[in-house]
């Protein structure tokens, strides 16, 4: 059986304490009898673990989700309230090619891209070779394939392998 960080175990008794608000030695143990069940279960339904190669990739791409979440907030807000005038607004769909195969990669872009405002994940291929996603102000698909690939898929590709 795999090992689970303890740490885990520890958040886990936390929230089971905050949420009850004692500290009595009662839920004390109880929560530590559930934190370890819970932990147990989890380990059990997760066959596939990742294998993170690169953190510190990781950690530049955190920074860079940031800064475009920041950016497109401000984008899809300038076209919420009718600020584009010097072009035309035009949503649509989009296929992006992936080159990325890892299940948790997969999820993590998953992730990134329907937490940036103006983009949706909408569909991935069976194959897992093209990621059909939703745009709210689509200027250029070749725009956005090189800045998914580029800013997103290139460095979860480092981080996972």
């Amino acid at each position: 059986m795999r090992r689970v960080p303890p740490v885990f175990a520890i958040v886990l008794l936390t929230m089971w304490l905050m949420l009850n608000t004692t500290l009595a030695f009662g839920h004390l143990v109880l929560g530590a009898i559930l934190a370890s069940l819970l932990l147990f279960a989890a380990v059990r339904l997760r066959p596939l673990q990742p294998r993170m190669r690169r953190g510190s990739a990781l950690i530049k791409l955190i920074f860079v989700v940031l800064f475009d979440i920041i950016r497109s907030n401000i984008g899809v807000g300038r076209v919420i309230l009718g600020l584009v005038r010097d072009r035309e607004v035009r949503s649509g769909f989009m296929d992006v090619p992936l080159e990325m195969r890892d299940p948790h990669g997969l999820a993590v872009l998953a992730m990134i891209l329907t937490s940036t405002p103006g983009t949706v994940w909408v569909d991935i291929s069976p194959d897992k070779h093209t990621l059909t996603i939703h745009v709210l102000d689509l200027i250029s698909e070749e725009e956005w394939v090189h800045r998914i690939k580029d800013r997103y898929e290139r460095p979860l590709m480092e981080v996972f392998g």
